[in-house]
């Protein structure tokens, strides 16, 4: 098993890190033939308008439109759930996104990067007590389709979901110590 994490910008370095504490062979994916290759995806925060234009330059956005498309499971946290998402508010106008998951997202919605925050979620089918989440310029999901179910809510805002292989996150979970949402997802293989 290899998973990718995209490895444009943003917290790259902390998700592959967190793979290979659960034992994950991982590789930073700059290259569509890197995405090609692996068995799963990760899309780390960072600012999703320059993610985007960068996947667009680098001929990404279709290799990954199709690791969704054939199952294979992908994670997206904080930018990289907006990047996920089929409908982004506030977006730049020339946001590149990937549209594949049925959530409607705002960027932003938590406010700017001093009104970052961490929180205590509890998370459907995580065990052994609440999940520390760090939210950094978070978004939030304004709506799922039937067949996205909310994972985490805070504060009456879904923070996390899942639509089959899609799993999206308006926090940072490679910013803690605990894997259990990185073994969640691994779960997912």
């Amino acid at each position: 098993m290899k998973v990718a994490v995209l490895a444009l910008q943003g917290a790259v370095r902390e998700h592959l890190d967190a793979l290979r504490r659960c034992g994950v062979p991982a590789v930073a994916a700059r290259r569509p033939e890197e995405i090609e290759e692996s068995e799963a995806l990760i899309i780390p925060g960072g600012e999703s308008t320059t993610i985007g234009k960068l996947m667009a330059r680098y001929g990404l956005l279709e290799p990954i439109k199709e690791m969704a498309a054939s199952g294979k499971p992908i994670l997206g946290t904080c930018a990289g759930m907006i990047l996920m998402a089929k409908e982004i508010r506030a977006a730049a106008e020339d946001q590149p996104a990937l549209g594949i998951m049925d959530i409607a997202v705002e960027r932003n919605a938590f406010g700017r990067q001093i009104d970052s925050f961490e929180a205590d979620l509890d998370f459907k089918g995580i065990d052994g007590g609440p999940v520390r989440a760090v939210f950094i310029c978070a978004p939030i999901m304004i709506s799922g389709a039937p067949g996205v179910e909310t994972l985490a809510t805070h504060e009456g805002r879904m923070v996390a979901a899942r639509q089959g292989n899609l799993l999206a996150l308006s926090f940072h979970p490679e910013l803690t110590s605990d894997l259990r949402i990185h073994k969640y997802f691994l779960a997912m293989l």
